[in-house]
């Protein structure tokens, strides 16, 4: 049997502006923006890491947002991390605190308004606590 080994090559946005974009999220990330043309691309920071990729709109964003990402900080970090990208030009949507005991969210949009979300976990032995 063959087992496959899929990895997460880069997220890729359309953007208003790929360059004011790649430079939010390369404050987010700790990323170098490496332009190309129209396009950036933000390389991988840390093993752990993911790549970006922003290239110009080809058409209207539509109504729905029909996928977000999700990024995870260490546990009783979330509202510092939150504050940080509120400096930066992310937007506060809202928070999901006791909802599930596993994780605890803070949903936010970046200056394009693509939402995104920042997460901590408690360790196991909080978890539903």
């Amino acid at each position: 049997m063959t087992t496959h080994q899929i990895t997460l090559g880069a997220i890729n946005l359309e953007a208003q502006n790929p360059t004011t974009l790649a430079d939010f999220w390369a404050a987010v990330t700790g990323a170098l923006p490496s332009p190309g043309g129209n396009s950036v691309y933000l390389p991988p920071v840390g093993p752990s890491g993911f790549a970006m990729f922003f290239q110009p709109e080809t058409a209207p964003r539509p109504a729905h947002q029909a996928s977000h990402l999700d990024l995870t900080v260490p546990w009783g970090s979330r509202q510092a991390e939150v504050e940080r990208l509120i400096r930066l030009g992310a937007v506060y949507h809202w928070d999901v605190l006791d909802e599930y005991p596993h994780v605890e969210w803070t949903t936010l949009a970046d200056p394009e308004g693509n939402l995104f979300c920042v997460a901590e976990h408690p360790p196991v032995d909080q978890q539903g606590a």
